[in-house]
């Protein structure tokens, strides 16, 4: 069996670093610690060839700190400078609401600004593309107007934030956004949110009965299921929703009563508790089973394996822990902002969308869609062989993210240098 014929986990930024023999020229790395608008502190690195360019291209996740990432190399190689960014919590998302996560990208905007660059080009990878088109959304919308208040009801101070816009986008390998992710991917079949054993086995997308043959590890559904299946994973999640605010709701009237001056030691303990919970069984997207829906390059499994046994019911997954202010910023398919169904309509600057053929997290229909909400009139859509990373789908073919780096030299100096 070869490494292209095994699972290959590409959750977050798992595969997506350079090739370090692409970073063999001369170059200068400077990090920055940087202040954010509510007092926090975000890292940056910025690479440079000559010193003298004048167009940036920023990538940023609003997990992980991709400071190798695999295009870093071809952006020096457009005669642009490359701003890798991390966000205020690097490699944790328990708490992160997008709303302020956009005062991590706009810090580092601001730098850029200060810095001198005359054009700043956002790229943003999978889940960067979530956070990405949102800041630009935002950036664009008059102060006043921005979002005030998170899902979770917290102030986002965003109207007196400073936010440079942005000169173009580059979106590759992007998913619809973390929430609506999840919710392509949460298991309806859970009926006890404490209990991840319990199942309703009518909707269990490993059984047998539903169309999985556990041998194989591809699934087969009828239609009818299907239909099912997917209304059934809505409901969870407004389930899930009721739960987060049901717990921000005892605790902002906790808070209430303590303000009045009828609170008590239970009111105090309540309004100073910060709620943490479980979502179990997050990997179950029947599109990674049976690759005859939306067919595409891609080989069965998802971005976490093979195994959905391991993937679904294991420790590490997708929005596995999270507090009811993540859940509802991010997690959350009905509640979350960093929907790019929300944000893409703000996008008219040049774009360009890459897409890998045999991704296992993003879908052609979902590209399809994606592309067609950009209003841009400035937009091209580029489709390359390779996994949601761009790691080779056979043996001895050229890493798609090769070819995908060459595409946006290509773009770079038509269209921002």
């Amino acid at each position: 069996m070869t490494e292209q014929d095994k699972g290959q986990v590409t959750a977050g930024m798992r595969g997506a670093s350079w090739d370090a023999r692409l970073m063999s020229r001369p170059y200068q790395m400077v990090p920055y610690a940087l202040g954010t608008a509510d007092g926090q502190r975000t890292l940056g690195f910025l690479f440079t060839v000559t010193g003298k360019e004048k167009t940036v291209v920023s990538l940023m996740h609003p997990r992980e700190m991709a400071i190798t990432h695999y295009l870093v190399p071809f952006v020096l190689d457009a005669g642009c400078a490359c701003w890798v960014q991390g966000p205020r919590s690097i490699g944790n998302d328990l708490r992160l609401e997008h709303e302020i996560a956009l005062l991590d990208v706009a810090a580092g905007m601001t730098h850029l600004r200060e810095l001198g660059y005359e054009r700043i080009v956002l790229l943003g990878n999978s889940g960067g593309a979530g956070l990405y088109t949102f800041y630009n959304q935002q950036a664009l919308t008059p102060p006043g107007q921005r979002i005030a208040r998170t899902p979770g009801g917290r102030p986002t101070n965003l109207a007196e934030a400073q936010m440079p816009e942005v000169d173009g986008m580059i979106l590759v390998s992007p998913h619809p956004g973390q929430g609506k992710l999840l919710m392509s991917g949460v298991d309806p079949s859970v009926t006890d949110e404490d209990d991840p054993m319990q199942t309703d086995a009518s909707l269990d997308p490993f059984s047998a009965a539903n169309g999985f043959d556990a041998a194989s590890g591809r699934g087969q559904y009828a239609p009818a299921f299907i239909e099912r299946y997917r209304a059934a994973q809505a409901e969870r999640v407004a389930r899930i929703d009721a739960r987060a605010r049901q717990m921000l709701k005892a605790k902002h009237e906790a808070r209430q009563r303590i303000k009045a001056g009828t609170g008590s030691d239970a009111d105090r303990r309540i309004a100073a508790h910060a709620p943490i919970f479980q979502v179990w069984r997050t990997d179950a997207d029947l599109r990674s089973w049976d690759i005859s829906l939306d067919p595409s390059d891609r080989k069965p499994g998802s971005l976490w394996g093979k195994d959905p046994f391991v993937s679904n019911w294991g420790s590490v997954g997708f929005g596995r822990v999270v507090t009811p202010e993540s859940w509802l910023s991010t997690w959350s398919g009905l509640s979350s902002n960093a929907a790019l169904d929300k944000t893409l309509g703000a996008l008219h600057q040049p774009t360009l969308l890459l897409e890998y053929t045999g991704d296992q997290c993003t879908f052609p229909a979902d590209i399809e869609a994606i592309y067609r909400q950009i209003p841009s009139e400035r937009k091209q859509h580029i489709r390359v062989r390779g996994n949601h990373h761009g790691m080779a789908l056979s043996r001895d073919e050229e890493p798609g993210q090769r070819i995908a780096g060459r595409h946006i030299v290509e773009w770079l100096r038509a269209t921002m240098v």
